[in-house]
């Protein structure tokens, strides 16, 4: 006697769930999340922003009036616009280099790339005191020429290039890893130049992971403090960037000019994760590509 076996209707089977918890414990660590980001996150963001408009917008739009407030404004866009483009420019070359070709010492290379991330950026900053400062491994000879590095502006760019060095780099070698060679061949093999087919093949692949990670390395560059603060001698008008500033404001009680510049960070703080989600939300695959390997 053979047996017959219904066929399986598979447009209307559904998927084993793999979540095997219970509806309560599922409850209770999404509640736990929630509670935990509106404690730490949200209502720390919200402070902000009700303490830089507790006495009124004509006070708050006052703390951006000082010449200190436009002096740290400038040399923050200042750095950035310096910090951001060099990061830009290494971390394609050393992207391309990792993931398209085979060489002595790749891994310790990849290694170093991510060395700011494990290295605290008040070490940082000492770090290039030690080697600029006017006591340093070279400050001696760059004072005799007249160039000054530490307390200046040079020592800040440096400080933000080094603290921002993995962003773009470390965003881009698994993407380009995991796109491959093919197309590259393909152009060259056609009769493209090296230039053109980076330009023209390349460039597009890995566009939005580029942006997503130049946005990265903005929103790092402008916020950051340790190693700054290090470098920078805190010169009213001339080496403090916003961070900085927020920093002298708090501590000379001027609490309302403090927090109306901190809202200013915060503010472009939140431009940047509304960028991002919106990459992440129209570019997934590709920025997630970058991110396995992270």
């Amino acid at each position: 006697m053979s047996e017959t076996f219904a066929p399986v209707a598979l447009s209307e089977a559904r998927p084993a769930s793999v979540v095997t918890e219970g509806r309560w414990i599922r409850v209770v660590l999404i509640a736990t999340a929630i509670v935990f980001l509106a404690l730490f996150l949200v209502l720390p963001l919200l402070t902000v922003f009700a303490q830089a408009f507790a006495k009124g917008v004509d006070a708050y739009l006052a703390a951006f009036t000082e010449t200190d407030a436009h002096a740290a404004i400038r040399l923050t866009l200042l750095t950035a616009a310096i910090a951001v483009p060099f990061n830009l420019v290494f971390g394609i070359m050393a992207s391309w280099a990792i993931a398209k070709f085979e060489f002595w010492g790749k891994n310790l290379l990849v290694t170093l790339i991510d060395l700011p991330f494990s290295v605290s950026p008040v070490v940082s900053g000492l770090i290039y005191v030690l080697v600029f400062g006017a006591q340093g491994l070279l400050g001696p000879w760059l004072l005799s020429h007249d160039v000054q590095v530490i307390f200046a502006v040079p020592g800040i760019v440096l400080a933000t290039i080094f603290v921002t060095f993995p962003f773009v780099a470390r965003q881009l070698i698994p993407l380009m890893q995991e796109q491959g060679t093919a197309e590259e061949e393909a152009a060259l093999t056609l009769g493209a130049s090296g230039w053109h087919a980076f330009r023209t093949v390349t460039l597009p692949n890995i566009r939005w992971g580029l942006l997503y990670s130049v946005l990265l390395c903005n929103a790092r560059a402008m916020g950051e403090f340790g190693a700054v603060s290090v470098v920078s001698g805190h010169i009213r008008g001339l080496t403090n960037t916003l961070p900085l500033h927020v920093e002298i404001l708090y501590n000379e009680y001027n609490f309302v000019a403090s927090f109306a510049v901190a809202s200013l960070l915060a503010g472009l703080a939140l431009v940047t994760l509304l960028v991002k989600s919106l990459l992440e939300w129209r570019y997934a695959d590709e920025i997630a590509a970058g991110a396995r390997r992270h």
